[in-house]
């Protein structure tokens, strides 16, 4: 029986790596090792990274429903608490949206939160 090399796939390995490594700075783009390191750690950077990113979008649109809150007289935790005892089901992003692109209608729902406090 003839016996198989693995230089096909070992190849495809390293090419995948190298390839995913391109662009990089010095050696990690082009010497195997340390483009796995390099890669394996950008991968890690990566994972956190969409993790925050959700955080991060959070606190922009509560420091942005923060601010038009104060504009109307009330801050942040009264509104949300209004909002939730009005009934009022709107998240966070909507929220900061409104108060962007629409402040007549914002001072509409601070008023009925208002109103349910």
């Amino acid at each position: 029986m003839a016996r198989i090399k693995g230089a096909i796939m070992t190849r495809k390995r390293r090419n995948k790596v190298l390839k995913a490594a391109k662009g990089y700075w010095g050696a990690k783009s082009k010497h195997f090792k340390m483009a796995k390191q390099a890669v394996m750690k950008s991968g890690n950077y990566a994972f956190a990274g969409r993790k925050m990113k959700k955080r991060d979008f959070r606190s922009l649109w509560i420091t942005r429903i923060s601010a038009a809150a104060k504009m109307n007289g009330m801050n942040y935790s009264t509104l949300m608490h209004g909002l939730k005892k009005a009934g009022i089901n709107l998240n966070r992003k909507m929220l900061s949206e409104i108060a962007i692109a629409d402040a007549q209608a914002f001072t509409a729902i601070c008023e009925q939160a208002k109103a349910a406090l």
